[in-house]
């Protein structure tokens, strides 16, 4: 039974199945931003407009991309870090139903959220931070002296997470896609943490940081560690990020 499921996913999933959607029931959509404790610290992240950066090729980019699980002790910067945020998940324009990012996403619902494991980056505390993209700030979500150790562990131990500068972890707000897309919106939350992670390997080059995208960890415990529902709200990448 349990070999079937990837095929019964694909399968009810296809077009042909698509029920109506709740925006085609004129029910509300959701927030174009997951909600947060506002009694939490917030930290401003540099406007992408005083943002500088080296300039690097594409096609050198695209070449020689590769996973590197190796970091140097060389910290990033807020400047590096803030600049990786706006190339992944960075908001363009807000209008009223919609975000438009630097990143594709289907009907522009942009449905994820990125969270940030920071182990070394300059002037930032360690912890777990939220990506608040739209105000382009960033939020403490657990600064417990032993999480980057809980969410290496939840990594299935892969220790290059506990040893990077910072490790993305791109969670999916299921509702934001399917009040459009239904049931078929499961499938476009893995593609849009595709482009999102793919343009973090693009970009990081132009900081001499490598990239290793994971998808091996514990989908109960590191919904945990982020204190998501596993449900609505679920961790569905990482990648790590570090100095060569």
């Amino acid at each position: 039974m349990m070999s079937s499921i990837g095929k019964e996913f694909m399968e009810k999933t296809k077009f042909q199945y698509l029920d109506r959607p709740d925006q085609s029931r004129n029910l509300p959509q959701p927030p174009l931003e997951m909600k947060y404790d506002a009694s939490r610290p917030v930290k401003d992240l540099p406007g992408p407009e005083n943002i500088k950066m080296r300039s690097f090729d594409l096609r050198q980019a695209i070449e020689g991309r590769r996973s590197i699980r190796m970091y140097s002790e060389e910290p990033l910067t807020i400047e590096e870090l803030s600049y990786l945020l706006w190339i992944t998940q960075g908001v363009v324009q807000v209008t009223q139903g919609a975000t438009f990012r630097n990143v594709p996403s289907a009907g522009a619902r942009h449905a994820l959220e990125t969270y940030l494991l920071i182990n070394n980056v300059r002037d930032v505390p360690e912890g777990i931070y939220r990506f608040l993209a739209i105000e382009n700030k960033l939020v403490e979500i657990n600064m417990d002296p032993d999480i980057a150790d809980r969410v290496m562990q939840s990594c299935l131990g892969q220790d290059f997470i506990r040893k990077s500068a910072v490790t993305f972890i791109w969670v999916a707000d299921a509702y934001r896609m399917k009040w459009r897309y239904g049931e078929r919106g499961y499938r476009y939350l893995h593609l849009d943490a595709g482009h999102a992670c793919q343009n973090l390997y693009l970009s990081a080059g132009s900081l001499d940081c490598g990239v290793c995208a994971v998808a091996a960890f514990s989908d109960d415990q590191l919904n945990d560690l982020l204190e998501l529902d596993g449900v609505n709200q679920f961790v569905i990448y990482i990648a790590t990020v570090g100095k060569k």
